[in-house]
């Protein structure tokens, strides 16, 4: 089935193949191309162009987009949406004056989060967490990582990842799964955190192997949860069964998570909400690609990644939702977008270059998507009319999708 979607207002995020990600100032530039057409093979890009050169093709169906305009898919490349129930007293206890930590210390956070899903059977829990893959495509994701960490005990780790996997199978657009079974220290490893670092080691990474349930491994490398040296061995543990390292770094302190991950040649450093100039320079001449998490700042009302910084570096970033029940409740990439326009100082072609092209890139999915580009996937974002791309961010509070493409079928 050839589909050709014409009279597109604009159409955004027009890369040649040979761009994976883009960093610096060039993050500023959004390519696009005004009055334009788009030609669609079954589930593949192979054409796109001014409106003047449509006649050329032949096709089987013609969709009209006057006033509208279509960019790709949102790639979100941090989330945790595989969990159970809520946490929503926490939220409330939040609002009553007690921290985050706080909060965790007396049992809640992660560790609640845990308990949870240990006692939530593998089919309730898949039911619970397609539900949120489906609300999420609606706003307009059409590629994302998932991960582990809710689980705590070696069967609990692996029922996430046996969900992750289902959700894979059954759901049409790219997915990833992360090993993250250092999220937290169990409470019976408070006082011996080397014996919950062995347990991942030596019973949680073999099974998870054998069975091929994960393709990254993620390390909460922060004071409380998971020390550098903790890190270090994990994440060398977890290279030698395969699995790419990303990491969780930086959201409260800054201990050496950074240098760390460069070390091990991490894919994606993500939250840096705490930023040093060593941190930064410690980033350039890397392939690693930082992720900010403005929905975590906004809701945990804690400091936002310092975007600035880090584009004016002449490094690259990426935007991700990070939806989780205790931090970021939200897979909104619409939100995240805007939030990081409203809030981190980005421009709205930043933005978006973060939340596509760059979010391709931190799941290693930038030859598939992320970008308008013959032979990647056909999974893109149909918008309302509307003024101007920058309308995106701007009108926050609503969506201005009209339709979402994955694989070239609308959901």
């Amino acid at each position: 089935m050839t589909t050709l979607y014409t009279n597109i207002k604009e159409l955004i995020q027009v890369r040649e193949a040979n761009i994976k990600k883009v960093s610096g100032p060039a993050m500023g530039i959004l390519p696009t191309i005004k009055n334009a057409f788009l030609l669609i093979k079954d589930d593949t890009i192979i054409s796109y162009g001014k409106m003047s050169d449509s006649h050329i093709f032949n096709f089987d169906k013609k969709i009209d987009c006057s006033g509208k305009m279509i960019l790709p898919a949102w790639c979100d490349s941090h989330t945790h949406i595989v969990y159970a129930g809520n946490r929503e007293q926490e939220f409330i206890d939040r609002i009553n004056g007690l921290s985050y930590e706080e909060i965790a210390n007396k049992g809640g956070g992660i560790l609640n989060s845990a308990k949870k899903l240990q006692e939530t059977s593998e089919e309730e829990l898949y039911e619970q967490s397609a539900k949120r893959l489906e609300e999420i495509m609606m706003l307009g994701t059409g590629a994302l990582e998932i991960k582990s960490g809710y689980g705590l005990t070696v069967a609990a780790e692996l029922k996430m990842l046996r969900v992750i996997k289902q959700l894979k199978q059954n759901y049409p657009l790219p997915i990833k799964a992360t090993f993250l079974g250092a999220h937290a220290l169990p409470k019976e490893y408070k006082k011996n955190p080397s014996g919950y670092v062995d347990l991942i080691i030596n019973e949680m990474l073999p099974k998870i192997a054998d069975e091929k349930l994960a393709e990254f491994i993620d390390v909460f490398c922060e004071k409380g949860y998971f020390s550098v040296n903790d890190t270090n061995h994990i994440l060398s543990a977890g290279k030698k069964y395969g699995l790419h390292p990303k990491i969780h770094v930086n959201q409260f302190n800054s201990i050496g998570g950074v240098q760390i991950a460069i070390k091990h040649q991490a894919l994606s450093v993500d939250h840096l909400e705490v930023m040093t100039q060593d941190d930064i320079d410690a980033l350039k001449n890397s392939n690693t690609m930082p992720v900010a998490l403005p929905s975590c700042s906004y809701f945990l009302s804690i400091p936002y990644t310092p975007a600035r910084a880090i584009i004016n570096a002449k490094l690259p970033l990426a935007l991700a939702s990070d939806f989780n029940p205790g931090s970021t409740p939200s897979g909104n990439m619409n939100f995240v977008v805007a939030t990081a326009c409203i809030k981190m100082k980005m421009t709205p072609e930043e933005a978006i270059n973060a939340a596509t092209i760059n979010g391709a890139y931190a799941m290693n999915l930038a030859d598939k998507v992320g970008s308008i580009t013959i032979g990647k996937k056909a999974n893109f974002i149909v918008t309302k009319p509307i003024p101007s791309y920058g309308f995106i961010p701007y009108n926050f509070g609503s969506t201005v999708i009209d339709t979402v493409y994955i694989n070239g079928k609308k959901i």
